[in-house]
């Protein structure tokens, strides 16, 4: 069997960029900590210009396996350029810093779609 693999230089892909985030809270945080994520969070998609789109849910998955992820958020944006002004965005960084002390794990990904 052999397997071939291929890579693709991101740099000159076009299409609309998707930025997906997971959250998994510390078990001591409190519902209203974790609503108070969920609102600023809401509140972030409005404030950056580029954000052509924004959703979010929790976990319904039945195959348990989202190993303690429990929010998923999708941010979507125009193209390359609308993902790198949101990422130093003030109102970016300030979000970011609403999570301090209250997530156990993040993970982040960025495609563009197909």
């Amino acid at each position: 069997m052999m397997l071939v693999m291929t890579s693709t230089s991101h740099a000159d892909e076009t299409g609309a960029y998707r930025h997906v985030v997971l959250f998994k809270f510390k078990d001591d945080a409190k519902p209203e900590q974790v609503k108070g994520v969920e609102d600023a969070f809401i509140a972030l998609a409005k404030k950056v210009e580029t954000v052509t789109g924004f959703e979010w849910g929790t976990n319904v998955s039945p195959e348990n396996k989202n190993e303690g992820y429990t929010h998923c958020f999708l941010v979507t944006f125009k193209d390359k350029a609308g993902l790198e002004v949101y990422l130093p965005h003030p109102a970016h960084e300030e979000f970011k810093g609403t999570l301090r002390g209250i997530l156990d794990k993040v993970c982040v990904f960025d495609f563009v779609a197909k």
